[in-house]
């Protein structure tokens, strides 16, 4: 079923594509074949933001593992929750396309309208209060002094399901912005109309998302690789730990593949210093930035740093800029993801796992003066399903 509902959705998944050419079950070598088939399988279609990874094939195999074992996998924390994690942090990201693609996808499996007022940013009017919490972590966990002070909406050991989920999210809202269309619905569709086929959508999916895929499933596809300090969240669950230390050992290489050291190290200096919070309706601060470099590198680093910090400014002009230098779909994917990845792994890594109280946080610390976290049993069907 999984290849038929893909096969016949192919047609219109393709055009949501931009900047590079999506390689075709016809033409994709071993590793790519094998990712399509897990994603058939296991999300009912080839979903585009696996789709831009296609000219890069280690990467798009990066991709999937964080996605599979996040979002996919089955865990002690139910779909709905992941999915108003993921729809949260699309929010904050400002990616309208991955809210309307996790909306539908909650709203299918949670009815109830606690999706659309994620979506609106109107998360303090949720009246469930496990989703509320939870989606108010996720909107929580994109700036570190907001992270900080959060207190945690779940025992650690589902907390940290939530905390993959959010950073495969920071991942692909990246990618998603800059290669995606703005809605996986097409421009011509009415207004009045949308809500009603992102219902149809969310209907259709909800067969897929209710299955629960075998946890470390994917984890074939790339070799072993050691836990990054820096995704030491991911510790006591092994199969988000390998498949997050694998993603992040393969868009490494790819990254000294593809991004000239100087950039690296730019990306990485403004990273270590960054707290989250948004650069402003500028770009002067990229050119600033950009400027340290030798000017033939620039257009790399100009596409490097807004990937990692302000994805949704990325225009047309900027990519041609990029491609004048560095021709291909390979560089262009590899450079992008090695930015998102880096940009994912620095907001992952102030998310605190375990949870702070009162009692052990510093006399005076924000997190001191956090209200008490709301136990997680007693949830509601949302939570738990």
């Amino acid at each position: 079923m999984g290849r038929m509902l893909s096969r016949a959705t192919l047609p219109g998944t393709l055009s949501h594509v931009r900047h590079v050419s999506v390689v075709r079950h016809r033409t994709a070598p071993d590793l790519v074949a094998k990712v399509y088939a897990q994603v058939e399988r296991d999300f009912g279609m080839l979903a585009p933001p696996m789709l831009l990874h296609s000219p890069a094939p280690v990467t798009l195999a990066a991709s999937w593992l964080m996605l599979r074992e996040s979002l996919l996998a089955a865990g002690a924390t139910g779909r709905p929750l992941k999915e108003a994690v993921a729809t949260a942090v699309s929010r904050g990201n400002a990616c309208p396309y991955c809210v309307d693609v996790h909306q539908a996808t909650m709203d299918g499996l949670a009815p109830g309208g606690h999706a659309a007022l994620i979506a609106a940013g109107r998360v303090d009017d949720i009246d469930d209060p496990a989703v509320r919490r939870v989606a108010s972590w996720a909107l929580a966990s994109g700036t570190r002094d907001t992270a900080a002070r959060h207190e945690s909406p779940l025992p650690p050991e589902r907390l940290r399901e939530l905390a993959a989920v959010a950073v495969t999210f920071q991942y692909l809202n990246r990618m998603v912005n800059i290669f995606l269309t703005e809605s996986p619905l097409p421009a011509e569709v009415p207004t009045g109309a949308r809500g009603l086929l992102l219902r149809l959508f969310g209907r259709i999916m909800r067969t897929y998302a209710r299955r629960g895929g075998e946890p470390g499933a994917s984890l074939g596809l790339l070799p072993e690789a050691p836990l990054p300090a820096d995704l030491a969240w991911a510790e006591g669950s092994a199969n988000l730990a390998a498949a997050f230390a694998r993603a992040a050992a393969a868009i490494d290489a790819a990254g000294a593949r593809a991004v000239p050291v100087p950039v690296r190290e730019l990306v990485t200096t403004r990273l270590a210093a960054w707290d989250g919070e948004p650069t402003g309706p500028s770009r002067a601060w990229v050119a600033d930035a950009a400027s340290a470099l030798p000017e033939a590198l620039r257009p790399a680093g100009r596409l490097a740093l807004l990937t990692a910090m302000a994805s949704y400014q990325i225009d047309d002009a900027l990519i041609a800029d990029f491609r004048a230098g560095t021709p291909g779909d390979l560089a262009l994917v590899e450079l992008t993801s090695w930015a998102s990845m880096a940009a994912a792994r620095r907001i992952g890594s102030w998310i605190p796992i375990v949870p702070v109280t009162a009692e052990s946080a510093p006399s005076g610390s924000a997190s001191a003066q956090a209200p008490a976290a709301v136990p997680a049993q007693g949830a509601s069907p949302a939570g738990e399903s």
